[in-house]
């Protein structure tokens, strides 16, 4: 066990909790300390993961909801892996995403934006890392789309993260964005961020995981811990 102490709160990588060019943060950022809570034993022990089967396709974005035929856009493979601050896997881990479709809508009924839903494309997914933090997703690109924050604000394609500890108390959350994105210098949940910790959320594209002919491959590593820790919604 590495007996190196990082601060858990690392202002090099994580965005402060108040950024008032993101203006939602100006009216939820805490005012005053974080009261730490200390947990109970229910919240320690469960409950767990891994103790369930996932479904073939939940893994597959293109074909987990597909009624009619194949969803529209650029068919893309996300693969990487969880590490912690030792470059050490982490397995077992949950890991959920969800995301706008290619015409950057979501399957949600407060997205109101001006842009065509998809029957074939639900735009959520889960899967579990193995024995070397390995994790793999099929997906669809997604679409940019407006957002009320500021004058013509809009956000870059991003796809959103959930990863899952032990139970259900360690959770941690944040985006990923493609490389080359032209929006990433207009958005301010983007520019929240310290440059060091922006380039952590930007994957790679890695044309050893493009698969001929279906999709172009990108990268994006977690790491948990440490100076180049993935910068968190949460932490």
């Amino acid at each position: 066990m590495s007996n190196i102490i990082y601060n858990r709160f690392d202002e090099e990588v994580h965005p402060p909790r108040l950024s008032p060019e993101y203006k939602s943060t100006v009216l939820r950022a805490p005012a005053k300390p974080l009261v730490v809570i200390k947990q109970s034993l229910s919240e320690l022990t469960g409950p767990l993961f891994g103790d369930f089967n996932l479904g073939p396709l939940d893994h597959d974005l293109t074909k987990n909801s597909v009624k009619n035929g194949e969803p529209l856009g650029e068919r893309i493979v996300v693969h990487g892996r969880v590490l912690n601050e030792n470059g050490q896997p982490i397995p077992n881990t949950l890991i959920e995403v969800w995301q706008a479709n290619a015409a950057g809508r979501y399957v949600h009924k407060v997205d109101q934006h001006d842009a065509p839903l998809d029957p074939n494309f639900l735009g959520a997914g889960r899967c579990m890392t193995d024995e070397n933090g390995n994790y793999k997703f099929y997906t669809i690109k997604p679409g940019a789309y407006p957002w009320s924050n500021h004058y013509n604000a809009w956000r870059p394609n991003h796809i959103h993260f959930s990863l899952f500890g032990a139970n259900i108390t360690n959770r941690l959350v944040t985006q990923m964005y493609f490389p080359g994105d032209p929006l990433l210098q207009y958005d301010p949940i983007f520019l929240g961020v310290p440059p060091k910790g922006r380039e952590l959320l930007i994957s790679q594209f890695d044309l050893s995981l493009t698969e001929p002919h279906f999709a172009l491959g990108y990268r994006f590593d977690f790491v948990l811990r440490g100076h180049n820790q993935t910068p968190f919604e949460n932490s």
